[in-house]
């Protein structure tokens, strides 16, 4: 069997450096919340393969689903023979989607389509161009989607012009000093300056942000920016890609602030690793587009579908939303302890499941310490432990453990997380002594 040094080099000869690795460690096989790659050594997995396996690698019920379906078939594609799976999983989501107004739900293969779907929805339905994202927002890699995201390297520069018709608003971050009130008056800045509000067909917004640090939008944010869509005719839109399916401690992360969304985009944790993707939206707009104007080869595929039903079932089964709970209760409570010891924590936060540490130097949140983050991600990678990092300022550790992980493991995981922080802060320490 090949080795890591071995697939890297060639993967270096076969794969173009655009496509980058966080280590450079082959995944050979996996099981709930614990990978070996092909040398045999053994991770911990706190990424999930970003929030994709919310219930933990290869669940014995979607591997069972996936292999029933696997013997009946694995593709018809929707738009020419229909098939059950794509009807009944159509309508488990309608019914888990928040507020009252009927829903219906169109799939698709990943993230960045289900946005790019959602915009042509509201586009159509509204009869309206312009579209409003926010700063540290990540929505996907296709033009529309980069366009909407917030973050300029890796993702925006060099692959420009981006879309027109396209204006970013501040995402308040209170550790920043970015209030709501800031990103109110921005919007109504934005409204007087450079777009009509009767222009703008959406709004997106992840209501906690993924890539762009794990900020949480307060629910008191949510409900307002619903009554500006509200008055000015303009759809919300919440991305839900990285904080869906029981990952923040509700089936979807808008519900902790009461507000029904007019579009939802899910994909990551849809079906376990089946690449499936989808918008759910109120009924009217999701049927504005005439017959052919949604669709895709591949989109909702019979596997996908029935890997998403199963999913489905283990979430409830298990009681994955109270898991998160948990398991995000557990994770900041150890968090913050080091906090107590290490001015490079400047900041814990979370939302459930969703948890995040931002490291900076001596305490102070304009200080980022990028270098940190990405030492401490690769150290935690060499004890054995999967690490990531996010942030505009690239100086965010979020941990997306599975929420199927068990209490040992994690408490392992948080003690490679301690370990490799102290082994940094003294190596810190000893090259500030030995400079001085």
């Amino acid at each position: 069997m090949a080795t890591n040094e071995e697939l890297h080099r060639r993967r270096a000869n076969a794969v173009p450096r655009g496509v980058s690795n966080l280590l450079g460690v082959y995944a050979d096989h996996a099981h709930n919340a614990e990978l070996w790659d092909v040398e045999g050594r053994r991770y911990i997995d706190f990424a999930s393969g970003i929030a994709v396996l919310n219930t933990g690698h290869v669940h014995p019920r979607m591997k069972a689903a996936v292999a029933r379906q696997l013997e009946k078939l694995t593709h018809a594609c929707f738009q020419v023979t229909p098939y059950e799976g794509y009807v009944a999983l159509a309508e488990r989501l309608n019914a888990l989607a928040p507020g009252a107004t009927p829903k219906k739900t169109i799939f698709l293969s990943t993230g960045a389509e289900a946005v790019e779907n959602a915009i042509k929805i509201a586009r159509f339905y509204t009869n309206r161009s312009a579209v409003i994202a926010f700063t540290g927002g990540f929505h996907g890699r296709t033009q529309m989607c980069i366009g909407l995201t917030g973050k300029v390297q890796p993702y925006k520069a060099g692959f420009g012009p981006m879309p027109p018709e396209i204006f970013h608003i501040p995402f308040p971050i209170a550790y920043h000093g970015l209030t709501a009130e800031d990103s109110f008056a921005a919007l109504d800045n934005l409204f007087k300056a450079d777009v009509d509000p009767a222009r703008v067909a959406a709004i997106i917004i992840e209501p906690v942000l993924g890539e762009g640090g794990f900020y949480i939008a307060p629910p008191a944010f949510l409900q307002r920016l619903r009554q500006v869509c509200d008055r000015h005719g303009i759809l919300l839109v919440a991305d839900e890609i990285q904080s869906g399916f029981a990952r923040t401690g509700r089936m979807f992360a808008i519900e902790h602030s009461g507000v029904e969304p007019d579009l939802m985009t899910i994909a990551k944790s849809v079906a376990g690793g089946v690449p499936i993707s989808a918008v759910i939206g109120k009924a009217p707009i999701m049927d504005a587009p005439p017959p052919g104007g949604l669709g895709g080869t591949f989109a909702g595929s019979p596997l996908g579908c029935a890997a998403g039903l199963a999913i489905l079932d283990v979430i409830r089964d298990e009681n994955l939303v109270e898991r998160a709970r948990v398991i995000g209760e557990r994770t900041v409570s150890r968090l913050k302890s080091l906090q107590a010891k290490w001015s490079c924590i400047g900041e814990v936060r979370g939302l459930g499941a969703m948890v995040s540490m931002e490291l900076v130097k001596n305490r102070d949140a304009n200080a980022p310490d990028a270098e940190l983050t990405k030492a401490l991600t690769q150290l935690a990678g060499k004890k054995g432990l999967i690490l990531l990092s996010c942030g505009v300022r690239s100086n965010v550790i979020r941990f997306l453990a599975p929420l199927t992980i068990t209490d040992a493991l994690l408490e392992e995981g948080m003690q490679i997380v301690e370990e490799s922080l102290k082994e940094l802060t003294i190596g810190q320490r000893g090259a500030v002594a030995a400079a001085g």
